[in-house]
């Protein structure tokens, strides 16, 4: 081959190696951090900037690592936490958080893979010392939010002091679970707590309907008797102006009275069509049967 077509082929291959190794482009989603020799020696497109581009670095020399600019989420492992009543509870978490100082971030923690690592260690504590001061019912619904805001203050602290660089966005529990070996025993300990509650409420019932009942029994007897005793009132007035009436008849017409009170006497005496009766024929009893009403 010519010497001279080697010559260019080799110097258009390590112009190429120098192009490559010289220009980097950064996308608008990342930061990157120049580092040359191990040192970090500044940061393009960090939060707050627009960087985002084709740059140049010392061929050879210096590198660039690259960090999301985006926020980023973790999903905290899920760990036994033991809360102010020794319950035991299975919780899952997550946060979110973004890398607001690169150079710090880098500097003490390399990179994104020892970062997780940290941040998991840094959540988890965090959780249990909140945690561990709060009962299961207020970790569960009754001061969740304000739980989780006193952890998201802790873990930013902590992060701060620990020089992470990291800004945390929020810090939220994804689920509370028990522990397989107590939750039998809860959900027994609730299944019987129900129970009562039913028993309870089914006595009040029962009280309720007896209660009802002795009420109407007692309103049926009042309802009865004063029934009887207006009954009465109006059967007697009744039988006083029948005899009232009878009374006048009679004085007005006394042997229309002795009559009436006879055949009275006679369907009384034969109603039920099986009457013996032993008398002598001149009977007065038998006068109307011989002469009529006009008998004396």
């Amino acid at each position: 081959m010519n010497p001279r077509v080697v010559a260019w082929i080799v110097g258009i291959v390590a112009l190429a190696v120098l192009v490559l190794n010289t220009l980097f482009i950064v996308d608008q989603r990342e930061q990157a951090i120049v580092v040359a020799f191990g040192d970090p020696q500044y940061v393009i497109n960090p939060p707050g900037k627009r960087e985002a581009g084709l740059h140049a670095k010392v061929p050879f020399v210096q590198q660039v690592i690259k960090l999301d600019r985006r926020n980023i989420a973790l999903r905290i492992p899920q760990e036994e936490i033991i809360g102010a009543r020794q319950e035991r509870l299975l919780v899952d978490g997550y946060i979110r958080y973004q890398i607001s100082d690169p150079l710090m971030f880098y500097t003490t923690l390399r990179n994104p893979q020892l970062a997780e690592d940290r941040i998991e260690r840094l959540v988890s504590s965090s959780l249990r010392q909140v945690l561990g001061t709060a009962t299961q019912s207020d970790i569960i619904s009754g001061r969740r939010a304000e739980l989780m805001d006193q952890a998201q203050r802790t873990v930013s602290l902590r992060a701060k002091e620990s020089r992470m660089g990291i800004h945390v966005i929020d810090l939220r529990i994804r689920r509370v679970d028990l522990p397989a070996f107590n939750r039998e025993s809860v959900f027994r300990r609730m299944a019987t707590s129900r129970q009562q509650e039913a028993a309870r409420i089914r006595a009040i019932g029962e009280q309720a309907k007896r209660q009802k009942i002795a009420e109407a029994d007692k309103e049926v007897t009042v309802t009865l008797a004063t029934a009887r005793e207006q009954a009465g009132q109006i059967t007697g007035e009744g039988d006083a102006k029948r005899t009232r009436i009878f009374a006048q008849s009679f004085g007005k017409d006394p042997s229309f009275a002795a009559f009436y009170r006879s055949l009275q006497a006679y369907e009384a005496s034969f109603a039920d069509g099986d009457t013996t009766l032993v008398l002598s024929p001149d009977s007065a009893f038998f006068k109307y049967f011989e002469r009529g009403p006009t008998a004396r």
